[in-house]
């Protein structure tokens, strides 16, 4: 009977708990990932976090807009020897408070692309250097 009990009690405890979360997410802000390049017709092309050296596109998503229009795109390389990551490159961008939806590519004043291979971090920073959102990607040598 105290068996039959506790397993009642067990379950009222976990009916509760789920009628009250009510929503949980796995990522509550903007989401950073990479494409080798972003269409206005056919939208990302090549979705991965593995690349070759060369230009690649810079996505950002969101379900809210994001309410910046002064951002840049960070690079930061890791190195295998101290085991830290050091800033690489950086660039501007203008976009608008009500976007939620945003490609970074290559334009006139960045060349948006991964010389050399390694691990990179990549941040979206607003106009005061905070963390937006940030990804991490493998580039390698190009097949001869």
């Amino acid at each position: 009977m105290k068996k039959i009990n506790l397993l009642l009690v067990l379950v009222m405890a976990l009916m509760a708990f789920t009628f009250t979360v009510k929503d949980i997410n796995a990522q509550s802000g903007a989401v950073l990932y990479f494409c080798e390049q972003y269409d206005s017709e056919y939208g990302e092309i090549g979705i991965s976090d593995r690349f070759t050296t060369g230009y690649l596109t810079v996505m950002v998503k969101s379900s809210t807009a994001l309410g910046l229009s002064d951002v840049y795109i960070q690079f930061d390389k890791y190195n295998c020897s101290t085991g830290e990551f050091s800033y690489y490159k950086k660039f501007d961008y203008k976009v608008t408070p009500d976007m939620k939806y945003i490609y970074f590519s290559k334009n006139e004043s960045s060349d948006m692309s991964f010389d050399t291979p390694g691990i990179y971090r990549v941040f979206l920073l607003d106009e005061n250097g905070n963390t937006v959102a940030s990804g991490l990607i493998e580039v390698i040598s190009k097949k001869k």
